[in-house]
């Protein structure tokens, strides 16, 4: 198997995550919607961009397996990896009525631990990046996650599931979060979202969410001081770096707190 540095990797990622930026500004007049469950939207943008990251990082390093939110339904890689987790467009509601706040997602992992991460938010022209251990960067520059100093001065996102048969568990999050935070912010695309935590441009963030909403942005907002954790237990045998069940980063001052807050509700 082929050997990979942390900066070959992230050097791939950031390249795969920009190209399909790119693809997906350049087909933002065209995005041709549909559906998936009668609920979830994909676009042309979507698809294409999902060609795109994988024949960049086929190129880059052919023997790693791709986990990508658009895959086939084939048989899934070992999340233990090496293995590619890539969410092409996230946010993709927003990218079909124009909304900016859109980002594409590559991350690496290898035996679960996610080792270097490219989050690319094309229309605002912004890139965050992380390599494990060496901190986390915002178009080049070092970012340090938020010092809200208490819950009741934070400022926490979340987001809502597709699929809504029981809507008790996210009333309750959202009240308790209305109730306990200064606000709460939801703007439908979480990968962005956990990388403004490391920005320090939100306090929090939690949701339910997949692998490849979680990979990349978790290691930059990780690596800009921000501490993960889950409000349900992870499955034995799934990496937690991987796991996006009842998700959970924050800024250190808060993140006790929310969890104390928040076990329990679900949704």
């Amino acid at each position: 198997m082929t050997h990979r540095t942390d900066e070959e990797l992230l050097a791939a990622a950031v390249r795969a995550a920009q190209t399909a930026g790119r693809v997906i500004v350049a087909r933002s007049t065209d995005r041709g919607v549909a559906y998936k469950n009668d609920a979830e939207p994909v676009t042309q943008g979507d698809l294409l961009a999902d060609r795109a990251i994988l024949e960049t990082l086929r190129a880059a390093f052919p023997d790693v397996p791709v986990l990508s939110e658009e895959s086939d339904g084939g048989e899934p890689p070992d999340l233990h990896g090496p293995v590619w987790v890539v969410d092409p467009i996230d946010g993709t509601a927003n990218y079909a009525r124009g909304h900016p706040y859109v980002s594409v997602s590559v991350a690496y992992a290898e035996e679960g631990v996610t080792r270097a991460a490219a989050v690319c938010a094309p229309f605002l022209g912004e890139t965050f990046t992380a390599a494990l251990g060496k901190g986390a960067r915002l178009n080049g520059r070092p970012i340090t996650v938020g010092s809200p100093g208490e819950l009741r001065r934070s400022v926490v996102s979340t987001g809502f599931p597709h699929m809504r048969s029981d809507l008790g568990p996210l009333l309750k999050r959202i009240e308790l979060l209305l109730t306990h935070c200064q606000d709460i912010r939801r703007a439908a695309s979480p990968a962005l979202d956990i990388c403004w935590v490391g920005a320090g441009r939100l306090d929090a963030h939690t949701e339910t969410l997949h692998p490849w909403d979680v990979a990349a942005a978790s290691l930059v907002a990780r690596e800009a001081g921000a501490v993960r954790g889950h409000l349900v237990p992870v499955p034995e045998g799934v990496p937690a770096d991987l796991f996006g069940g009842g998700f959970l980063v924050s800024a250190p001052e808060v993140h006790d707190a929310l969890m104390a807050l928040l076990t329990g509700v679900g949704g």
